[in-house]
Parts: C-alpha cells; sequence; structure tokens
C-alpha cells in the first residue's frame, strides 16, 4: 500500500517537474512583452483548471475553465502560428540545440533585426535617405573606411537611427556602423564600388563597394529619391524589398553570423590580396 502510495506521490511529482520544465521553455523563447504577457495568462489559466480538475470537486467550474482553456488555445493558435510552425520544423528536423541552447542569440538577432527593419521601413515612409552598415564578423576598423566618421557606442534604436539620418543633422548623409545591438558610429564615408556607376546612386555605390571587400557584413540603403529599400551583400544588390522581406533577411544573416567565421576574419580575398600586394 506504501509503495503503491509513493509511486502515485513520485509520478505527480515528476508530472509537476516536466510541465514547469516546459512553461520555463516557453517562456525563455518569448522576448516581445505582450507576447509574454499572453503566454503567462495562458500557462495560469491551464494551471488553474489543473488545480480544480485534481483537488476540487466542481464539476460546472471544472467544464467553464476547461472551455475557457481550449477557446484560448484556439486563439493562440491562431495569433502563433509562425512561431508554432518554427517550433514544429526544429522538432521535426532534430534541431534541439537551437530549441533550448540558442535563446539569447535568437532573440539578440530578432531583435536587432527587428528594429533595423523599423527604422528603414520609417525611413522609406519618410522619403529620407539611410545608409546602415551591419558588421557580421568581419571586425571592420576605422582604416576600412574612407572616413570612420564620429564614434558613438550607442544603443541600437530606431528613434536614434531616424534621428541619425535627419536632413538638417551633419551626420545624414554618412553611413552608420552597427554590430550587434550596437551602434557604433554614424557620418561613415564608405569606398564607393566601379559596377553599376550608370545605374545607382551615391548610397548604393557605397553599399556595394563595403560589400565587395568584406564578405561577413551587410548594407541597409534606403532611396531618397524613391524611398525604395535595398541590401547589399558579397557585391550584390537585393532590390527592392518590403520591411517584412528585409526583416526576415537581416534575421536569417544574423543567426548565421552568429556561427563560427570562416578562416580570413571575414575579409574578402579580393581584400586580403589587395593588403598583401599593396
Amino acid at each position: 500500500m506504501f509503495g503503491a502510495l509513493a509511486g502515485i506521490q513520485l509520478g505527480a511529482v515528476l508530472d509537476l517537474l516536466l510541465a514547469t520544465a516546459l512553461g520555463m521553455v516557453l517562456l525563455a523563447r518569448v522576448n516581445e512583452p505582450r507576447t509574454l504577457w499572453l503566454l503567462r495568462g495562458y500557462l495560469t489559466l491551464v494551471a488553474l483548471a489543473w488545480v480544480v480538475q485534481r483537488y476540487a470537486n466542481l464539476p460546472l467550474t471544472s467544464k467553464l475553465v476547461d472551455a475557457l482553456v481550449m477557446a484560448c488555445s484556439l486563439a493562440l493558435a491562431i495569433l502563433w502560428q509562425g512561431e508554432l510552425r518554427r517550433l514544429m520544423e526544429l522538432l521535426g528536423t532534430g534541431r534541439l540545440d537551437v530549441l533550448f541552447g540558442s535563446q539569447r542569440g535568437d532573440k539578440l538577432a530578432s531583435g536587432s533585426s527587428a528594429v533595423l527593419s523599423e527604422a528603414a521601413g520609417r525611413l522609406s515612409q519618410l522619403r529620407r535617405g539611410g545608409l546602415i552598415v551591419v558588421d557580421l564578423g568581419s571586425d571592420l576598423r576605422p582604416e576600412d573606411f574612407l572616413n570612420p566618421g564620429i564614434a558613438l557606442d550607442a544603443q541600437l534604436s530606431a528613434d536614434l537611427l531616424l534621428n541619425l539620418f535627419a536632413v538638417d543633422t551633419p551626420l545624414h548623409d554618412g553611413a552608420v556602423l552597427v554590430k550587434g545591438n550596437r551602434i557604433l558610429s554614424a557620418g561613415v564615408i564608405l569606398p564607393l564600388s566601379r559596377q553599376g556607376l550608370n545605374r545607382y546612386g551615391t548610397r548604393h555605390l557605397a553599399a556595394l563597394g563595403i560589400t565587395e571587400r568584406f564578405d561577413r557584413c551587410l548594407c541597409i540603403v534606403v532611396s531618397e529619391e524613391t524611398g525604395t529599400l535595398s541590401m547589399a551583400r558579397q557585391g550584390r544588390l537585393e532590390r527592392p524589398l518590403t520591411s517584412s522581406r528585409l526583416q526576415e533577411l537581416l534575421g536569417e544573416s544574423l543567426a548565421q553570423s552568429s556561427k563560427p567565421a570562416a578562416k580570413g576574419g571575414g575579409r574578402s580575398v579580393a581584400m586580403d590580396k589587395a593588403e598583401s600586394n599593396p
């Protein structure tokens, strides 16, 4: 009798521990405040339903709570269909290391890509030119630019980027250098590319020029004339882009940048040859 009772108690403790661990994993992968509040409320409701069913003899209340949990589950499935699809992909491909081991990197990548795409979208709506260099591991140095600009080392934010590219500011004509979630410098003058001289403006040529020399960096370009969004990487220009597509491309590039860099530190072969043969 005591063995059976101990087995039941052990099962209940194990059930509680596994449920708590699953809840903590879900909460750890959410970085948006509103989504976190929704998830906390849903998990609280599920816990309440479990307590009512297990310890209280309240059949009507139990039915009502179960119906409420079911309705909330359907609503969250619609709201979070993208996140649930991503979870299914990770489970189906067996990439549990991504699911459990890289929450911080995923948060940083998704946060930075969201801020950059938001800023680019707002610049596009305002028809305000912009040029943002995102260092993905090239370790860009001041001597890599024609003019290194003004050092800032500020927290990345959409409002700050909009202010830096305001027409009445002295830094709006140059580029902004971003690494991780930090704005390193502004007013940076980039080397120009020789390709497409008759097709592109100065900002697009500058974006192509820096990405030709360094493999592990990319450039976001906002056209002042048309408001068109473009992204340059490895000497190629992708345009036109929507804000959502830009965020998707940025998220992929930032996620890949967390992997070990290839030999050469992200500098292109052409740049290595130029430095070895002055």
